[in-house]
């Protein structure tokens, strides 16, 4: 080997120091934060045991309820579809309007700012800003859901509609068709396949979302947990639990049926 040639080798197998470094104080700011917010392991033990006993208070749930829970459930179905429902209607429009491929500028940008701050906020938030104006039920978790929906789905769709070829649409446009019919025949069957994949992730997302605005009071089973947690009704929140976690897995099953039967 030659002189040249072991040089070259010897650099492309050496250190990354700065990475390292890197490491090394992301590993320094860690001990640190933990030291701050009083992370130990004594308080980490402590905790483990209060668990233990926690959960020991869960068993054997508590089904003799059951009326209350399946209408908890009912409820959140509902509010998760109605919630993707009106979340995709609107996205389409919006995803539309701010494809830059498609639309001037000066509708791309403010949709886009608008789709942005859609999806600033939790939708917990959310949800807590809808309950306070317009009171407590199903109505806040769905303009809730509906909200975070149109966040998520108009930007993936937006950004699908970019990655399109736009030889289709040239061709429909050279074609002397009016642009409902360019959206139609060239923009909406390139991307349909993952904007029908984008609404049953959604559709997933807002089933488990559902569950959780109803702590806030914004209607579903979460309101029923909650106030099993309020009443130390433990085992009666096991069976919460374990009906939340079926339903889940349920849908999880159906939406990749539905995937499978559209590829």
């Amino acid at each position: 080997m030659t002189a040249a040639s072991a040089t070259a080798a010897r650099r492309a197998f050496a250190p990354n120091w700065a990475g390292r470094a890197g490491l090394a104080a992301l590993a320094a700011y860690a001990v640190y934060a933990a030291a701050q917010l009083d992370i130990t392991w004594a308080r980490l033990m402590v905790g483990f045991g209060e668990a233990g006993r926690f959960l020991a208070r869960m068993v054997p749930p508590n089904f003799a309820r059951w009326e209350l829970l399946v209408e908890g459930l009912l409820e959140s179905l509902q509010i998760a579809i109605l919630a993707s429902a009106l979340g995709i209607l609107l996205s389409l429009p919006l995803g539309l309007m701010a494809a830059r491929n498609l639309s001037p500028w000066f509708v791309s940008a403010p949709t886009r700012a608008f789709i942005a701050l859609c999806r600033s906020l939790h939708y917990v938030i959310v949800a807590i800003l809808f309950v306070k104006a317009i009171g407590f039920g199903a109505l806040a978790g769905v303009a809730a859901l509906t909200i975070a929906s149109m966040g998520f789905i108009a930007k993936l769709f937006a950004e699908a509609i970019e990655e399109i070829s736009m030889k289709p649409v040239e061709a429909v446009r050279a074609a002397g068709a009016p642009g409902a019919s360019v959206l139609l025949y060239a923009v909406l069957p390139q991307v349909a396949l993952r904007f029908l994949g984008f609404c049953l992730y959604q559709l997933d997302s807002n089933l488990r979302n559902s569950t959780l605005v109803g702590i806030v009071g914004a209607g579903g089973i979460g309101g029923t947990l909650f106030a099993a947690f309020k009443r130390f009704d433990y085992d009666f929140v096991a069976a919460i639990l374990i009906a939340i976690i079926a339903m889940i897995f349920l849908a999880e099953l159906v939406s990749g049926r539905i995937r499978a039967a559209l590829q």
